[in-house]
């Protein structure tokens, strides 16, 4: 299995998405294809000596900056390394795509190129966040601003099919993020989405508000991207205020030696629980194909856990999975 992944993608590209390619290539012993400049790619690959040698560069001339209009630069700039990886993909070259690029040109990419799963009428983006029981699948998480009623009913079916098949979940259940969690709350669209996602053969339970998200009282948390980028931001900017106020504190009054015993142990749980970089990147669910979208300020460590994602949920079959679901939940 081969991964193509956008080498110029980034805030800190190429020298950080290198560094985590090398390091999921050298752990757990997967091909790698990164787009983009050969010169700047193979000044940093020279750094790792023989740890590169599962690692082919694929040349191209354009990058797409995080500031231009995803569609617009996706179709003007043939080129560019994110369009090049999923044309990798297409022609059978790579099996999956990773890129920490413009994530609206991303997706753009992604179904320009690969097409759509049967019936999807709107791919999304769906981020796993950890809850206090488990794992939880927030969609969309910013790859629509504006949606219709059904297409947020597809997003709870695709991640239904995304949770059972990739992070081994029974019927999860599902919730729709609103203002409150009685029927009928909410806007026009959180209405009508309510009636359809309550029709469906989704394990749907009802509305859910912005704490529940945590709780593990549902698996999956459904909502329009607007909404839901916002929540992850603002749930990604609490937990790193809380984190660094409570090391803070805990640290103040203790000699150097005990805060590097304290700090280093806080760190190593605040990894297994917060950061986001264990889980490297959010699928495009909806394509066909996968397609993994990563943090423009992603880590070596979190372009490393991209990639390995991005090789897990090729080996599922994730796509045709989906497109089952969307026959057999009452897709619309």
């Amino acid at each position: 299995m081969n991964i193509a992944v956008d080498a110029m993608g980034g805030d800190y590209a190429p020298e950080v998405v290198v560094q985590g390619a090398i390091q999921a290539s050298a752990e757990s012993g997967i091909d790698i294809t990164l787009v983009g400049d050969k010169g700047a790619i193979s000044e940093e690959l020279a750094r790792h000596g023989d740890m590169t040698r599962r690692i082919n560069v694929h040349h191209c001339e354009e990058i797409i900056s995080m500031e231009e209009p995803p569609l617009r630069a996706v179709r003007r700039k043939k080129d560019s390394s994110i369009n090049i990886a999923f044309d990798l993909l297409c022609r059978g070259e790579a099996d999956a795509v990773v890129s920490a690029g413009n994530s609206g040109a991303t997706m753009a990419a992604g179904i320009l190129t690969l097409g759509k799963i049967a019936h999807v009428e709107r791919p999304a983006l769906a981020c796993i966040i950890p809850g206090n029981q488990g794992s939880v699948v927030l969609i969309d998480v910013g790859g629509n601003i504006d949606c219709r009623p059904l297409h947020i009913l597809q997003f709870g079916i695709m991640a239904s099919a995304f949770a059972i098949n990739c992070l081994g979940m029974k019927d999860p259940k599902v919730g729709l993020l609103n203002i409150g969690k009685e029927p009928g709350k909410g806007n026009e669209q959180a209405r009508l989405a309510y009636d359809l996602l309550q029709d469906s053969d989704l394990n749907f339970v009802g509305n859910v508000e912005g704490q529940d998200i945590f709780t593990g009282c549902v698996q999956i948390v459904v909502c329009d991207g607007f909404v839901g980028n916002v929540a992850l931001k603002l749930a990604e900017g609490m937990a790193l205020t809380v984190t660094r106020r409570m090391k803070e504190d805990m640290v103040s009054s203790l000699t150097n030696e005990e805060q590097s015993l304290i700090g280093d142990r806080f760190d190593g749980e605040y990894e297994k629980v917060l950061d986001y970089a264990k889980y490297g990147g959010v699928p495009i669910l909806g394509i066909n194909g996968v397609g993994i979208v990563c943090h423009g300020d992603s880590s070596a460590r979190a372009i490393k856990n991209a990639v390995i994602m991005a090789h897990d949920y090729t080996g599922r079959d994730l796509p045709d999975k989906i497109a089952v679901h969307l026959a057999g939940f009452g897709s619309g």
